[in-house]
């Protein structure tokens, strides 16, 4: 059991080219290291485009699907990160378009209060309780109230912590383009808004998602 533990601890340290590699030499279950090792940046980057979580598990799982099945494309010309993102962008786009055909207007169906986490508030008094309650609540109404355009940019560089390079790879703009979209987004959510958003914990995908995540797509895959 040890041993065995020890070799899948040794696992997470591998690069992103060494787990494709190996999984493309038949280790499918490397791939779940992949999985969890950006799970966070795709949920928030799929949360970017669409508002409904339940479309944005499915567009996940969708997404790491594809990847798994067009996995020897990956040359390395980008980071696997960069890569496996454009996927998922393209995946939720796809369903954006397909919903534009169905409905006249693709509206905004689910709030981001299910996205959003709270700190344990056992820890905190109620008035404390209320204020953290209170700005998460505006915080979700100005995230949400983005264009599209800048709201994924601002959730990539001020939530993810890509930088700009990295968004522009990503989003297949340019820099300059990039910059002036996050400078856009920043004056819409004003200031004080902005500074309260500096924050790891917004669209964080929790474990137990995390889990149901691997499970589903790690299931799909074993047929492939």
């Amino acid at each position: 059991m040890k041993a065995t533990q020890t070799n899948r601890s040794a696992d997470t340290q591998l690069t992103d080219s060494i787990v494709v590699q190996r999984v493309l030499e038949g280790e499918k279950e490397l791939f779940e290291i992949l999985m969890r090792r950006y799970n966070q940046r795709l949920f928030r980057v799929v949360r970017s485009y669409i508002y409904s979580e339940d479309d944005v598990q499915d567009i996940l799982q969708d997404a790491y699907v594809k990847a798994f099945t067009k996995l020897y494309q990956f040359n390395n010309q980008s980071s696997f990160s960069t890569w496996l993102t454009r996927i998922a962008i393209n995946e939720a786009l796809q369903i954006i378009r397909k919903k534009k055909r169905q409905m006249t207007n693709y509206g905004k169906t689910e709030s981001l209060e299910n996205v959003f986490h709270l700190p344990d508030t056992n820890t905190m008094n109620p008035e404390k309780q209320a204020i953290k309650t209170e700005t998460k609540i505006l915080v979700e109404k100005a995230v949400d109230a983005l264009p599209e355009k800048y709201r994924v940019v601002f959730i990539l560089h001020q939530i993810e912590g890509l930088s700009n390079p990295e968004i522009a790879a990503c989003l297949k703009l340019s820099d300059s383009n990039v910059k002036v979209r996050l400078h856009r987004a920043k004056n819409l959510l004003k200031e004080e808004l902005f500074k309260t958003t500096h924050d790891p914990s917004v669209f964080e995908f929790g474990n137990h998602k995390c889990d149901v995540l691997v499970a589903n797509v790690m299931k799909r895959i074993q047929d492939l």
